[in-house]
């Protein structure tokens, strides 16, 4: 089995990190590539950001549907461009929003998510009602640390930790939700100093992909999710022309 892990930044340390998290997870046989787009941010932290980072995505969808990619992970919190990979994807796709959700849900009655900057909970809560997690989720907190930072400061685990120990206490939670891919690496270690689960989208995402492909469930074609119908694009966005 091959799991396509697109990390929608250009920050490639990140996507080794992410990549190395995923790969811890994924079970024997199953091979594992982590990637960031040619084109994008270097890090999502605003509608600009994750509208622009979409165009990339998509170009990793089609390269992975040359290279025989069995499923795609999409590894941001906002899940962008979830919907278009699907509609071009014939594996599932799944986003790492979702699959964290889900996950704890399974792993208590309520979970509360801590993500970066405080201007990306707005995003968040959308989520939670998209995948009817809105109940589950007792609250979002930011630690305000931005993306990038939690590569470089060496402060930045005990914050996330702290900021984790907060909203257990303010929400009554059961779980813990890392709300970035770039706190993936960091689950663990959170886990063990708060002693609650801790649930990393990464690892969840690239498991929840490797159980549909294992089942031969992929996303239905025949209505929202089918290609995409065939139009010419123009500009910069040419290459993604669908008629050819």
């Amino acid at each position: 089995m091959f799991v396509k892990v697109v990390n929608p930044n250009t920050t490639w340390s990140m996507t080794a990190r992410i990549g190395a998290c995923a790969r811890a997870v994924a079970g024997p046989g199953t091979s594992v590539e982590a990637v960031s787009p040619a084109m994008g941010p270097p890090s999502i932290e605003s509608h600009y950001d994750e509208a622009l980072a979409v165009p990339g995505i998509l170009e990793e969808i089609r390269k992975g549907e040359r290279d025989g990619a069995d499923g795609y992970v999409i590894a941001c919190f906002g899940d962008p461009g979830l919907d278009a990979a699907r509609e071009i994807a014939s594996g599932p796709v799944v986003g790492i929003a979702e699959a964290a959700m889900h996950t704890a849900s399974m792993l208590g009655r309520s979970f509360s998510i801590v993500t970066t900057l405080g201007r990306t909970t707005g995003r968040a809560w959308d989520l939670t009602r998209r995948y009817g997690m809105r109940e589950a989720c007792r609250g979002i907190h930011a630690c305000e640390v931005p993306v990038l930072a939690l590569d470089s400061d060496p402060d930045a685990c005990k914050i996330v930790t702290g900021t984790c120990l907060d909203a257990l206490y303010e929400d009554g939670s059961d779980v813990v939700v890392l709300g970035c891919a770039g706190m993936a690496d960091l689950c663990a270690r959170i886990s063990a100093d708060i002693g609650v689960p801790v649930v990393d989208g990464v690892a969840a995402a690239t498991l929840t992909v490797q159980s549909l492909v294992t089942m031969r469930l992929t996303t239905g074609k025949r209505g929202e999710f089918s290609a995409p119908p065939p139009k010419r694009y123009s500009g910069l966005l040419e290459g993604f022309t669908t008629d050819r």
